[in-house]
């Protein structure tokens, strides 16, 4: 990595720091650049001093600064943003349910790009919104874990503890004039403790942070099939959230947003036979278009099944 593209990292850091009002430690502990290296950085010296030694301070500790702040310094070609219905009626509802602290249930189908939105929903206020990924092995606890690692909490002890901890630092934000919001994704995979769980914390801060579960129709059909089987707490949830579920608008598979600048009228009607939603269309096109990019050739529909190892057409 050149001085040039190290020059160019931290002058980002420094913008973005400025704008998310971040401080030296604060971005250290995000990126997981030791404190006393991003002092040397943002100095301008690239050098540490080990036993009279001057050692240069490794390229990958300037990569995480960039990943960090979402900086794209060597131009890789990406997936851009398009303002699908889809994303705009997601951050529509995200946006509000921040502002007011509602309890929102997000269900939308698989590759609709719930989870792309939601991060970028994230990057826009980095410390005021909180996202968690569930996995489907996940315990209470580990959810519990996850999030004060999300927000950066040492808290020890039981979890009633904990969540105790983390309703306080909600709180707290709250009465500090910030916007706290807390995100679920691929919720569908939570266990009846943890919403129920979520169903405590709702009691406690609506109005003062948002709770977001995002997920599947599986998630919506799990919620129903446990509050008519009178699960405990499933019905207090129920009640909770019945009127703050938002199902996403349905893909229109002509992804007219994503192909109206593909001069490939072949290409074009292959992708809307073959791809079923935004994420399927993104893993066939995205490979193919760096191919193009690298071989500085067009972008056509023989060169994206080269790219997807399928039979050229021979029409």
């Amino acid at each position: 990595m050149t001085n040039n593209i190290k020059e160019k990292i931290l002058a980002e850091l420094e913008l973005w720091m400025e704008e998310h009002g971040y401080s030296a430690n604060e971005f250290a502990e995000k990126s997981g650049v030791p404190s006393s290296y991003l002092s040397y950085m943002r100095r301008k010296q690239y050098y540490i001093m080990v036993e009279k030694n001057e050692v240069p301070i490794d390229d990958k500790y300037f990569r995480l600064i960039a990943e960090a702040i979402g900086y794209n310094y060597n131009n890789e070609l990406k997936w851009t943003v398009r303002q699908t219905p889809q994303l705009m009626q997601m951050l529509s509802i995200l946006e509000d349910a921040k502002k007011f602290g509602y309890t929102n249930i997000i269900i939308g189908g698989t590759g609709i790009g719930k989870t792309f939105c939601s991060d970028i929903f994230v990057k826009q206020s980095p410390k005021e919104v909180f996202k968690i990924t569930v996995g489907s092995m996940d315990t209470i606890g580990d959810l519990i874990d996850k999030l004060c690692e999300a927000m950066r909490l040492n808290i020890s002890g039981s979890k009633t503890k904990k969540i105790n901890g983390i309703i306080k630092e909600l709180q707290r934000m709250k009465i500090n004039g910030r916007q706290p919001a807390v995100i679920w994704d691929e919720a569908e995979y939570m266990k009846q403790a943890t919403l129920c769980n979520v169903k405590e914390m709702h009691d406690h801060l609506l109005g003062k942070c948002a709770l977001i579960l995002i997920g599947t129709d599986q998630l919506k059909t799990k919620i129903e099939k446990l509050k008519s089987k009178n699960s405990p707490g499933m019905p207090q949830f129920y009640r909770r959230v019945k009127y703050g579920i938002r199902e996403l608008k349905p893909i229109d598979t002509r992804f007219k947003e994503f192909l109206t600048g593909i001069e490939d009228k072949k290409l074009v009607q292959f992708l809307q036979r073959e791809c079923e939603n935004y994420g399927e269309l993104r893993d066939a096109l995205l490979p193919a278009m760096r191919e193009a990019e690298r071989l500085n050739e067009p972008l056509t529909e023989n060169l994206v099944r080269k790219v997807l190892n399928l039979p050229k057409t021979t029409a």
